[in-house]
Formats: structure tokens, C-alpha cells, sequence
């Protein structure tokens, strides 16, 4: 399995300091989280059914008609490849390391590529994975710039320079769009414009702050959902998650809320790094990423200090989650104060 941030008890065991006594910082998920309260008995007693009200809540906060409730986006990231037979792929880099992990695994051959390299080279794939904003650099992709890219996936310059049918809709060439962490610009998501071959994934556990309960919807031609539906089976989400996450959905006075306190925050989070010469290379509403030679190396002076951040190898950078609280960033600044002198 791949790194991730979130692993508090392995660095509670190697650091020997208790759970509770960290910040972590590791994973760009939202501090601001969506306050579960009661939960029906019902929601734990019987079987899930569809029409609880989640996929309209769904298709009114995503803007999209055709979309399918998956156990988090990464559910999706591991089994969309398995719908396909083995193809050509680019995945955007650097990026999210379980895209180009899955079509892997998958037997697919995957080249990784810079957005300015696979922007002109797209037409040679028959599948391009984005993610927009991109995590963990935040570059943001333009919403023209991904629709023309979806027009030229699979043209092959050198072959027929169009699109072949393939027999089955799921061969066709894809232009898949993680928007895991776009929830704070909801006007900009190529949610709405998922079609035939412009397949979008969203996560509920980023903005909501609801990790734990391993929501997330694809957005597709019915096909695809289709046949992602079968491959994934009945009752991908449980009663208690479907329950919690509808409500979240339609909340939408918490929704504005939490995006100006999102907002507030990475703005903040930016100039106290930059204060301590971390000033970032790039970032989000929900982390700031800085590049830096010796990122294992200040990762491991701020684990010392019970801080959890997450380093990067190649290329070397650290990206910052925000803190949740004017306490959590004074201990921030008194830690970078000491591991940067």
C-alpha cells in the first residue's frame, strides 16, 4: 500500500508521544467538519435503500443528473480501471500517487507527465487522469483548458487521427477529473459537464471534514456508472453514512460557512509559513505546499515537536493542512520558530 497522511498511531508509536497530544496536520482535510448529531435508529438497523433523499441532495449540490454514491472517490480510483481493457494512460504528475498506482495494478501502461506535457501529448492516451485543484501542489487546471483536453484524448496523431467505437461505451477514451478538493469553488467544477467519456470524482470526507465515513459520488455517463455500479455491488454506503451525508449535502447555510472559513484559514496558514521562511509554491482552501530539499528532514524536527506533516519525495516538499483554531496555529508558529532556526 502507498503512503498517506492520517497515520497518528504509527507516529504516536515512533515518536512515543500519545494520540492525543499531536496536530496533525497530514491529510488536507477539512478542521472544520460538519457537526454530526442524533442518528435514527433505522439508519442502523436496516439495509440502505435509494431513495432516502441522498441522490437528490446529490444531484442539487453537484449540479449533475447521473451520478453514483461510491465508498470515498478513492473506491472509484481503484476500480474504474478494472473496467477497461489494458490502455494507454497518463496520469498528471506530480499528483495523487493512487491513480497511477490502480491503472497499474490493473496491467495498464501509465506514464506520469507534467500538466504542460500532457496537455500536448493527450491525444496519444486513450485515458488522462487530472485533479484539479491538484494535490498535493494545488496547481489549478482551467475549466476550457480540461474540456478541449477531453475533445483530444484518444485522436492518436499517426493513426486514424479520430476516435475509433469500440464495442463496448467503457473502452471509449476517458478523461477522468479528480476534484476531491474543489468544494470551496463550486462554480468552477466540471461536475455539470460529465458526458460520454468526462467521468468527474468528488469526496465528501475533504470539505465536510467526514473522513471517517468513506462517502464520495462519481459523476459519468449513465454506461460507465453502470457498470461501476456492478462491479462495486449493492450498498456501497452505509445507512448511517447515507443518512449524515444527505443532510450535509443539503445544508447549505454550514456549506457558505465553512468555505469562508476555509478560505480565511489557508490564507493565514500561507503567511505564517511564509513568515518563517516556508513562503508555500503552491496550495488550496485546504493545505499549503512548499518545496524543500531537506522536506524529511523539517517533517521529522516538527514530528518531534508532535506535529504531523506530510513530506514528499520527489520532488521534496512538505504540504501543511490547516490548523483548526488560533490555538493550534500559535503552536504551529512557536514549533517553526524553533525547527527553521
Amino acid at each position: 500500500m502507498l503512503e498517506h497522511g492520517g497515520r497518528l498511531a504509527r507516529a504516536a508509536r515512533r515518536y512515543g508521544v500519545p494520540v492525543e497530544a499531536w496536530l496533525d496536520l497530514s491529510t488536507g482535510i477539512s478542521p472544520f467538519a460538519w457537526p454530526v448529531t442524533s442518528m435514527p435508529a433505522a439508519a442502523w438497523h436496516r439495509l440502505p435503500e435509494e431513495d432516502d433523499g441522498l441522490a437528490d441532495a446529490a444531484r442539487a449540490y453537484y449540479g449533475s443528473a447521473h451520478l453514483l454514491p461510491v465508498a470515498g472517490s478513492q473506491a472509484a480510483i481503484a476500480a474504474l480501471p478494472r473496467l477497461r481493457a489494458p490502455s494507454r494512460v497518463a496520469v498528471i504528475a506530480p499528483g495523487y500517487a493512487e491513480h497511477a498506482h490502480a491503472w497499474r495494478q490493473a496491467g495498464h501502461a501509465v506514464t506520469t507527465l507534467p500538466w504542460a506535457d500532457l496537455r500536448e501529448r493527450a491525444g496519444e492516451f486513450d485515458v488522462v487522469v487530472l485533479i484539479r485543484p491538484n494535490n498535493p501542489t494545488g496547481e489549478w487546471l482551467g475549466t476550457s483548458d480540461i474540456l478541449a483536453c477531453h475533445d483530444t484524448v484518444g485522436a492518436h496523431p499517426g493513426a486514424t487521427g479520430a476516435r475509433a467505437a469500440p464495442a463496448r461505451e467503457q473502452d471509449n477514451p476517458w478523461l477522468i477529473v479528480d476534484e476531491a478538493f474543489i468544494d470551496t469553488r463550486p462554480d468552477d467544477s466540471v461536475t455539470p459537464h460529465a458526458r460520454d467519456g468526462l467521468i468527474v470524482l468528488r469526496s465528501v470526507g475533504k470539505f465536510f471534514g467526514l473522513a471517517g465515513a468513506r462517502a464520495g459520488f462519481v459523476a459519468a455517463a449513465p454506461p460507465i456508472l453502470d457498470a461501476l455500479a456492478e462491479m462495486l455491488g449493492p450498498w456501497t454506503l452505509s445507512g448511517p453514512t447515507r443518512h449524515v451525508v444527505t443532510r450535509a449535502l443539503n445544508d447549505r447555510v454550514w456549506q457558505a460557512s465553512a468555505r469562508e472559513c476555509l478560505r480565511h484559514a489557508a490564507t493565514r496558514l500561507a503567511t505564517l509559513l511564509g513568515r518563517h521562511g516556508l513562503t508555500p509554491d503552491g496550495g488550496s482552501d485546504f493545505f499549503q505546499y512548499v518545496r524543500r530539499h531537506d522536506a524529511a528532514v523539517l517533517a521529522d524536527r516538527l514530528a518531534r515537536h508532535a506535529i504531523l506533516v506530510r513530506a514528499f519525495d520527489d520532488p521534496s516538499a512538505l504540504r501543511f493542512g490547516l490548523p483548526g483554531d488560533d490555538a493550534a496555529f500559535a503552536r504551529l508558529d512557536r514549533a517553526l520558530a524553533e525547527v527553521t532556526r
